[in-house]
């Protein structure tokens, strides 16, 4: 039997969250990111925001990292100013989620961003963002579907061959793309929905939101780069 690979999920921190008779602060993970890797087989493992000098070391223990999905990057990581429709930053959480991914580059550990993880991605290799785009979000807390088309004889047009439908709830993407990247996916409007980075082992960005999903493609592919020596 093959031995189900270790896949860290990055994870946030939430001030006065309430459970039972408590109220405190939690490092919390939407349920569909872990469930999603271990539908696909892997084991999940949360990673809750670190000092920035541990994330080698944490992404040392791991067989592949997904970077979660979440709020805007703040802007001055990719030297612009915010715009009044971006929303507030989360310093600690983009400290640490950097830090992941170059110790994920780094190493050449299986990576998977997604929604706000692909913006990242981006960022961390000196791409830029666009902060505002109408058309991909409906109504707060309402995932809403689009199609996506792969760009042939890419990474993820190996994974998923077609164009489909996909959960998305955005309203930032990709700008400029980041050193190395290539995009992977569009929307029907041309935003870039997916990116990779051909010289990695694996590493590959999606827009949208595949823990809300049933197509465990991506995840799969994820979970056999991270078993395969």
């Amino acid at each position: 039997m093959t031995t189900r690979p270790l896949i860290g999920i990055s994870t946030y921190e939430e001030s006065g969250v309430r459970w039972g008779a408590w109220q405190m602060d939690a490092a919390l993970l939407p349920i569909g990111y872990p469930r999603l890797v271990q539908r696909a087989g892997g084991l999940a493992a949360m990673l809750p925001p670190d000092a920035p000098e541990h994330a080698a070391a944490t992404v040392a223990r791991l067989d592949g990292l997904v970077v979660a999905g979440g709020p805007d990057v703040e802007p001055v990581r990719y030297g612009a100013e915010p715009d009044p429709r971006t929303g507030p930053p989360d310093r600690a959480r983009d400290t640490w989620e950097l830090a992941l991914i170059r110790a994920a580059l780094d190493r050449r550990v299986p990576l998977l961003g997604i929604c706000r993880g692909i913006q990242l991605l981006n960022v961390a290799l000196g791409g830029t963002l666009v902060q505002h785009l109408d058309g991909h979000q409906g109504a707060p807390g309402i995932i809403g579907l689009h199609p996506v088309k792969p760009v042939p004889g890419t990474r993820y047009a190996d994974a998923v061959p077609e164009e489909t439908s996909v959960p998305t709830f955005h309203h930032q993407a990709v700008d400029h793309l980041g050193e190395g990247l290539i995009p992977s996916a569009y929307a029907v409007d041309g935003t870039v929905e997916a990116v990779e980075l051909p010289s990695a082992a694996w590493v590959l960005g999606v827009q949208w939101h595949p823990e809300m999903g049933e197509d465990l493609r991506v995840v799969r592919h994820l979970i056999q780069a991270a078993i395969t020596p």
